[in-house]
């Protein structure tokens, strides 16, 4: 929770804690221009809804909205009670457009970006549309409306209170679900960060934030997708791949409703897969086809479970010995939520066998050098090619032709 400020000393002592918390919530502005003073003031009314989140002031949230909109200013006094437990290091509205409406009214299209202190290193963006109007009696702008943008996903605290659980690695946020249920998921994702970190060579933040909501349903709002897609995934993890080095802010998103039909051991490496996603990101990128990135999650979700191949890949097993050997690795498409299930579990189950024959033919060593290429690579053309000739000494239709043996070889 963030503390109450004490402001001693008089009216210049607390004009200078505001500017400072002013300052902390992230003012900023248009590079490209000087603002002029409508965007200026709406500016003004951003950076003081972000110092209020930040001071955990639920009046001065809710005095940056219309005094007419008495049900708004209901809506946001309870939305930043919900946000009270949890840790905030930051909170900020970047300002990227405004519409006009005549001259006392403006739509502003807003970045909120916000981050949890001691978990995430860059924040999480979020794109909002603000409607705003002109007090002329005092000359400032007034929130009169607040939504997510078209296409823009949904905030766990839009859904209810939410309850922190925090444990040796792992920060829990959770919505309508009980307080052992909660601690059950942080012992587990506290077991899962040592096992990846011990999978992956490279330093990562070593910790993990996990969203459990309330339902599939609310899984869904929290990734602007169809519930429909998520209903047989226990877990998701969301974040922007890329190489810069710069870990961005990942979320582990559980669905409280397949994640609860699992066992002790079903759970853990569920909660292991998806924290090999946080790890391994800044390797990860639109390079690294999906096989890769889900096949080396498995893997180290696997890695040191004592399941033999059949108990690890059924429905692939059940293929081969049926004389159904796939033609060759599993394709993006085939990794779709909404798609077929027996499709989609036998692309996962093959990907992992394909990290499994490189980590058994070539090395540990070479399976996380041949990532990191893959991810390094300009683009996705060539990518796979350049990493198995470079890597492992290889071409795509040998790997491949390996691959279907090990196949028969493991699940025959």
């Amino acid at each position: 929770m963030v503390e109450q400020v004490r402001i001693r000393g008089g009216r210049r002592a607390a004009g200078a804690v505001l500017a400072a918390l002013l300052c902390a919530a992230g003012c900023s502005a248009p590079a490209d221009r000087a603002p002029d003073s409508t965007s200026r003031g709406v500016r003004a009314t951003l950076d003081r809804r972000a110092a209020a989140v930040l001071h955990h002031d639920p009046a001065a949230y809710a005095a940056a909205v219309d005094p007419d909109a008495t049900a708004l200013r209901t809506a946001q006094r309870r939305e930043i009670a919900r946000l009270a437990e949890v840790p905030l290091g930051s909170w900020a509205y970047r300002l990227t457009h405004l519409t006009p409406h005549g001259a006392d009214r403006v739509t502003a299209d807003v970045t909120l970006g916000y981050r949890i202190a001691g978990y995430d290193s860059a924040p999480v963006s979020v794109d909002r549309v603000v409607d705003l109007a002109r007090d002329p009696a005092d000359g400032r702008w007034y929130v009169t409306a607040d939504r997510a943008a078209d296409g823009s996903a949904g905030q766990l605290w839009e859904q209810g209170d939410v309850e922190v659980v925090r444990g040796r690695h792992s920060l829990v946020l959770g919505v309508g679900r009980t307080r052992d249920e909660l601690d059950a998921i942080a012992a587990t994702a506290d077991e899962a960060v040592p096992a990846v970190s011990a999978a992956w060579p490279e330093r990562w933040a070593g910790r993990v934030v996990v969203l459990v909501p309330d339902s599939v349903t609310e899984m869904g709002r929290l990734l602007g997708s169809p519930a429909s897609n998520y209903k047989g995934i226990a877990a998701v993890t969301t974040g922007e791949t890329g190489t810069t080095g710069k870990a961005p802010a990942d979320r582990v998103i559980v669905n409280p409703e397949a994640y609860a039909l699992l066992g002790d051991f079903g759970q853990r490496v569920v909660l292991t897969h998806e924290t090999a996603h946080v790890a391994t990101r800044k390797r990860t990128s639109s390079a690294t086809p999906t096989w890769l990135s889900e096949g080396f999650a498995d893997w180290a979700a696997y890695r040191d479970q004592d399941r033999t191949a059949e108990e690890i890949a059924p429905e692939l097993a059940d293929a081969v010995r049926a004389g159904d050997l796939p033609a060759g690795l599993p394709d993006d498409e085939d990794f779709a939520f909404a798609g077929d299930a027996d499709r989609l579990a036998k692309a996962y189950e093959g990907s992992w066998l394909a990290c499994e024959l490189i980590a058994d033919r070539w090395g540990e060593e070479k399976l996380f050098a041949f990532y990191r290429a893959v991810g390094a690579h300009h683009g996705r053309d060539g990518a796979i090619e350049d990493a198995l000739h470079e890597v492992l000494g290889t071409t795509p239709q040998d790997f491949t032709a390996r691959w279907r043996v090990y196949l028969r070889d493991r699940l025959g």
